[in-house]
């Protein structure tokens, strides 16, 4: 049984930090692709950053320079460190692990945690 469960999520002033993590069972972490996603009210879930097995990682532009996406193999888990919040970072930030093996896809999602930038 595959499982994402993260944790991390909370309440923070704009301009702080804050980490997400995501800690994967189930699977076999290194080869999966994971990301981190997010989704405000009446919005569409948007990636935020993503991290491949080759430790490449993407960013939406939204993020670039304020939030680092990294991996720990040995522990199967995937972190979000999050920099200068902006009131706007507010949404339901959710991990995703995906592997493409043509023609399969292998894409699974956690339950997804609460981050509040207010003051």
């Amino acid at each position: 049984q595959v499982q994402l469960v993260e944790s991390g999520g909370g309440l923070v002033q704009p301009g702080g930090p804050l980490t997400l993590s995501c800690a994967a069972s189930g699977i076999i972490f290194s080869i999966y692709e994971m990301g981190w996603y997010r989704q405000a009210p009446g919005k569409q879930r948007d990636l935020v950053a993503a991290i491949n097995r080759d430790n490449a990682a993407d960013y939406a532009d939204s993020v670039k320079g304020r939030f680092i996406i990294l991996r720990d193999n040995a522990k199967n888990t995937v972190y979000l460190h999050m920099n200068r919040l902006k009131p706007e970072d507010t949404a339901v930030y959710y991990c995703n692990a995906r592997w493409d093996i043509d023609p399969q896809t292998h894409d699974y999602w956690g339950q997804g945690t609460q981050v509040t930038v207010s003051s």
